[in-house]
């Protein structure tokens, strides 16, 4: 069994799944638009394309979403996407990079349990604390 998030985005997850692209050096999946789909006809006519459905790896995980008719989208609540990171560098990049645009909710900082931990909202509305193990170690590149 594999348990994968799948995100709901008012529009913009094209943008999103880029941005996460970029900033967590993720791979790019298959894009499905609602043009041509039996879907097509429950969005707004001007949505045709828009995201149905997209994946994103990073690393062994697959994140996936799409865009969600605007009278059904939600605002994420409840859940947060959870990075564990192994350099502070990487931490402390990934974290300003999410908070660009976005709220920073708790500073990254040292913690009790871990070199750093933060937790920001990005522009996107998603929810994301930062771990890091504590490594001043560069990444790999």
């Amino acid at each position: 069994m594999q348990m994968n998030p799948y995100l709901s985005f008012k529009g913009d997850c094209e943008a999103a799944f880029k941005f996460y692209e970029r900033c967590l050096g993720g791979q790019l999946g298959a894009i499905f638009r609602y043009a041509g789909t039996p879907l097509a006809n429950q969005v707004p006519a001007d949505w045709s394309d828009k995201i149905m459905h997209s994946s994103l790896r990073v690393g062994d995980q697959v994140l996936m979403g799409g865009d969600v008719a605007p009278d059904q989208y939600e605002e994420p609540k409840g859940f947060s996407m959870s990075l564990h990171i192994k350099s502070t560098a990487e931490a402390e990049r990934v974290f300003h990079e999410l908070a660009k645009g976005g709220r920073i909710v708790m500073a990254l900082d040292e913690a009790f349990w871990a070199a750093r931990f933060g937790m920001v909202v990005d522009r996107f509305g998603v929810p994301w604390l930062i771990n890091c193990e504590g490594s001043d170690q560069a990444v790999d590149a």
